[in-house]
């Protein structure tokens, strides 16, 4: 059992919408999580989970993917502001190698440069205190990422 590491456009020759595809937004502290409708029209925040080892994230994950029916993984892909990848984006690659060992659900990396930038923006416009931008913009990064793979894909 190993999953397939695709671009977005070999993914979006490969499938079809049907199933909801999970967004990952990887940090060193925590992953932030959304999730797809079926028909890939729309991302919501789903959860944000506190790294410890990798076994214990992996489990996470994929109970995640067995409760919500998901088809894919989007996984934002943190390149450089000059688009080359830096230790971070290294970091991630080798997270979906050992990801791919452990499910059938094909990789699909996004860029997510500025994500969180964004989604921090919003949530300062939207007047949230401190604590409240630290609980959800992970997840709302998440959602963000996978909003920007949906649009993609819906023009491929």
């Amino acid at each position: 059992m190993t999953a397939q590491i695709l671009s977005i456009e070999e993914f979006a020759a490969k499938t079809r919408p049907g199933k909801a595809l999970l967004g990952l937004d990887l940090g060193t502290r925590t992953i932030g999580v959304a999730l797809s409708n079926g028909l890939w029209n729309i991302a919501s925040p789903l959860e944000t989970i506190k790294r410890t080892k990798f076994t214990a994230d992996a489990a996470r994950l994929l109970e995640l993917i067995a409760e919500n029916n998901v088809g894919a993984l989007i996984l934002g892909l943190p390149l450089n502001m000059d688009g080359s990848e830096g230790p971070r984006a290294q970091s991630t690659r080798a997270f979906a190698r050992n990801l791919a060992q452990k499910t059938e659900c094909p990789i699909v990396f996004w860029d997510e440069r500025l994500s969180t930038v964004a989604v921090t923006r919003t949530l300062l416009d939207a007047d949230a205190s401190r604590k409240r931008r630290g609980e959800v913009v992970d997840k709302m990064a998440a959602a963000y990422i996978l909003q920007g793979a949906l649009d993609r894909l819906a023009r491929l």
